[in-house]
């Protein structure tokens, strides 16, 4: 049932999201300064497989920081991807769930520094 709810996930926004997630993870990688919000957009992993996994924050002055340049460079953009497929898949009963998913995410991406995936 897992694989299948995996797959229905894919279908349903988290396959493209994931893909949105480290092509910037790589645009950002290009550059030695992008280095570190390059490697923090390699959270979008969690876009792959976000059923049963828990967003723990382990905050910071530094992350602070990071978080607010972040929000305008690509945060805002992601946030709004995720709120958009979020609502869409809501409207449903069975899509709730995967709704929430993509909830999950939008907080995450308005503020990934800081965070940690358990």
């Amino acid at each position: 049932m897992s694989l299948i709810g995996t797959l229905i996930w894919w279908l349903f926004g988290g396959l493209v999201e994931a893909i949105g997630w480290f092509i910037l993870g790589i645009a950002w990688s290009i550059t030695i300064i992008g280095i570190p919000v390059g490697l923090q957009r390699f959270i979008g992993a969690l876009t792959l497989m976000p059923f049963n996994a828990t967003v723990v924050s382990t905050g910071g002055a530094g992350s602070f920081l990071l978080n607010i340049v972040w929000f305008f460079l690509g945060g805002l953009v992601m946030w709004a991807s995720h709120v958009f497929w979020g609502l869409l898949l809501s409207i449903t009963i069975i899509g709730i769930p995967f709704g929430r998913q993509h909830f999950k995410l939008a907080a995450l991406s308005l503020s990934p520094f800081g965070k940690q995936i358990n």
